[in-house]
């Protein structure tokens, strides 16, 4: 151990694996390292003083010992664990689902400062914000800009016309934004209305103050989920995993305690 390296980085707690008895493995997001994982030993015992630490969506102070195949975590501290998320389920679905995209469209070991800032202003905002849907809308939009997946919003993606005030098509498969005309060629574009492309539009300017005050109807919401969870799915080429525990915790909200 002597022999090792040590250095020091803030981190974000993305996911954790158990791994042998005693031990975990722990997938974080960083400042200057972007994604890594980790090694905590030992933090499955009951007197580990690092457990507490090392909780998901944890913001910590994290001192490393480079490995040979693995860093391990030799000290942590923590900065903030936003607690008012953990105490809401829909708010804990919601990081885990932010979480999830950040772990699964970054590879490991390569900076990306404006994910890092953007993960942890998200986690702060959903464990603050009245309306934590709009901090995840505006986290996709603007996730997608910073993996260098910027949607088309302004022009279309097809044609490259200036998009028309009137009922227009997205598809995250051709890039974004499409006209009527290029829309109705694409199988797998969905209608876009003029309200949902003025939201993305604020979203994608990076303006959350003026878009967290939107009171929006429950159909606008929904179709700005569609359109961008499309989008990431598509980068992704598969189902997103926590999605679906949040469709079942909406449906159970909906119909309310059994009679």
């Amino acid at each position: 151990m002597r022999n090792l390296r040590l250095y020091r980085t803030e981190a974000i707690v993305l996911r954790r694996t158990d791994f042998g008895e005693t031990d975990r493995l722990v997938t974080v997001y960083t400042p200057a390292l972007g994604k890594l994982r980790v090694l905590a030993k030992g933090i499955r015992r009951p007197v580990s003083k690092m457990a507490g630490h090392l909780e998901l969506f944890t913001h910590s102070q994290l001192l490393l010992a480079r490995g040979r195949n693995l860093d391990l975590i030799t000290q942590c501290e923590t900065v903030d664990s936003f607690l008012p998320l953990r105490e809401d389920l829909v708010r804990t679905t919601y990081a885990h689902y932010v979480a999830e995209l950040v772990d699964r469209l970054t590879p490991e070991r390569l900076e990306n400062q404006p994910i890092y800032g953007l993960l942890l202003a998200t986690l702060a905002r959903l464990a603050a914000e009245s309306q934590a849907d709009m901090a995840v809308r505006f986290f996709e939009l603007q996730l997608l800009e910073h993996l260098g997946y910027r949607p088309h919003l302004q022009r279309c993606a097809g044609c490259s016309r200036e998009l028309e005030p009137l009922s227009n098509y997205f598809a995250g498969a051709a890039g974004g934004a499409l006209c009527p005309a290029c829309g109705g060629r694409e199988p797998a574009a969905r209608s876009l209305s003029v309200n949902a492309l003025k939201v993305l539009r604020l979203l994608q300017a990076g303006n959350f103050a003026t878009a967290a005050r939107l009171r929006l109807e429950e159909p606008l919401r929904r179709e700005l989920e569609m359109h961008l969870r499309a989008a990431l799915q598509h980068l992704l080429e598969r189902e997103i995993r926590s999605v679906s525990f949040l469709n079942r915790l909406r449906a159970e909200t909906t119909a309310g305690p059994a009679r």
